[in-house]
C-alpha cells in the first residue's frame, strides 16, 4: 500500500492546479489531506468523487480554516474524529481503521508567533500521543500522518539557530517530538534518511523554496512494532 501526507493549503486552490487528476494518476492507495479550508458545502462533486477513491472529509467550524480528508481505496471499517470538542471544532484529525492498521491523518496547531497557541499546540500533543498509547494497547498499529508544525532537531530545518524562538521550533515543541518518539514511535523518514537532508515546506518570503530554505514539519510515524511494514519513505518536494 502506497501512502501519501499532503499539506495542500486550500483543497479548493489545488483543484485549479490539476489536483484531481494529478490523485487519479499518482498510484496512492490512501492519501491524507490537511488544511483543507472548506466546509462540505464549499466542495465540488469532483472534489467529493475522484475516480478511483472514497473520499471523508472533517472540517473547522469556522470557515476557510483549518480541515482534513482522506482519499482511500480502500473503504475504511470505520471513520472517526478525536472525539475531543476543542480540536474536532477546528477540524485537526480524521481517523481511518482498517483491518492492518489504524490511519491518522492531523493537521497540528501553529503555535503562532510569540507562542500565542503554544498551550493549546502542547494540549493537542499531548491528547494526540494519549490517542496512539490508547489504540496500540489496544493491539491496534499506527500510521499517524501530517503536518506536525514541528521541526525536531537541527538537521530538519536549513536555519535552527535563527528559528529558535520561532513557532515549530519552540523548546516545547521539539521536546513533545522526542517524548512522542521515547514513548515507542517512530519517525519513518529519519529511520530510513538518517542524515538525509529534505524539507517539506518553504516560505513564501524571500524566494524561500528556490533557495530551498525550508523545514521538514510533516512526517510519517509508526509504532514500532509496526516498522517492518514500512519499506520506504520519501519527501517529493518537487510537487
Amino acid at each position: 500500500m502506497k501512502i501519501l501526507s499532503w499539506n495542500v493549503n486550500g483543497i479548493r486552490a489545488v483543484e485549479k492546479k490539476g489536483f484531481i487528476e494529478y490523485v487519479k494518476n499518482s498510484g496512492y492507495d490512501l492519501i491524507g489531506i490537511q488544511e483543507t479550508k472548506a466546509q462540505p458545502d464549499q466542495l465540488s462533486e469532483e472534489l467529493l468523487n475522484i475516480e478511483g477513491y472514497k473520499s471523508y472529509f472533517k472540517w473547522a467550524e469556522k470557515k476557510g480554516y483549518s480541515g482534513v480528508a482522506i482519499y482511500s481505496k480502500e473503504e475504511p471499517l470505520e471513520v472517526t474524529d478525536m472525539g475531543i470538542s476543542e480540536f474536532d471544532s477546528e477540524g485537526r484529525v480524521i481517523i481511518a481503521r482498517f483491518k492492518e492498521f489504524t490511519f491518522i491523518n492531523a493537521y497540528f496547531p501553529n503555535s503562532q508567533d510569540a507562542g500565542r497557541r503554544i498551550d493549546y499546540k502542547v494540549d493537542f500533543c499531548e491528547a494526540m500521543l494519549k490517542l496512539c498509547n490508547e489504540k496500540v494497547a489496544n493491539g491496534e498499529n499506527i500510521v499517524l500522518c501530517g503536518d506536525y508544525n514541528i521541526a525536531h532537531t537541527e538537521i530538519d530545518l536549513a536555519r535552527p539557530k535563527q528559528n529558535e524562538g520561532n513557532p515549530g521550533y519552540l523548546p516545547e515543541e521539539r521536546a513533545f517530538m522526542s517524548k512522542f518518539l521515547d514513548a515507542g514511535y517512530i519517525d519513518t523518514f529519519r529511520y530510513f534518511k538518517p542524515t538525509e537532508i529534505k524539507y517539506s515546506w518553504w516560505s513564501y518570503r524571500m524566494k524561500a523554496r528556490e533557495k530551498n530554505i525550508g523545514w521538514r514539519i510533516d512526517y510519517h510515524c509508526v509504532n514500532k512494532s509496526f516498522i517492518d511494514n514500512v519499506k520506504d519513505v520519501e519527501i517529493l518536494n518537487e510537487v
